[in-house]
């Protein structure tokens, strides 16, 4: 069973940066690749960024292209999440998620939440206009 531990959400104001961090841990797992999906109020959970694990391959939604950056620390099972130029549609509960069955491997998977079976319990992101 992996665990993820998110952390860095908060308070902010538009325009403004903040980075959020995700640690993965457990016994005996793989890492294929790891994401952040976000759920604003009233709304269905969205897909933000991903980043494969070997190759560092990145993904972003088009949303967040040019503002948010993902990145990874292998050696600490850690997913980073840069966000800068925040908007005030942004605010949401932000999920850290990782795929440890290689299903990211599959077409789209990457981009929708099928693609990851463990998530963390969430950090919420608000930014004030």
């Amino acid at each position: 069973q992996v665990q993820l531990v998110e952390s860095g959400g908060g308070l902010v104001q538009a325009g403004g940066s903040l980075r959020l961090s995700c640690a993965a841990s457990g016994r005996s797992f793989s890492i294929y690749a790891m994401a952040w999906f976000r759920q604003a109020p009233g709304k269905g959970r969205e897909f933000v960024a991903a980043v494969a694990w070997r190759s560092g391959t990145t993904y972003n939604a088009d949303s967040v292209k040019g503002r948010f950056s993902i990145s990874r620390d292998n050696a600490k099972n850690t997913v980073y999440l840069q966000m800068n130029s925040l908007k005030a549609e942004a605010t949401a509960a932000y999920y850290c998620a990782v795929d440890t069955r290689k299903a990211t491997h599959d077409g789209d998977a990457v981009f929708d939440s099928y693609g990851y079976d463990a998530w963390g319990q969430g950090t919420q992101v608000t930014v004030s206009s």
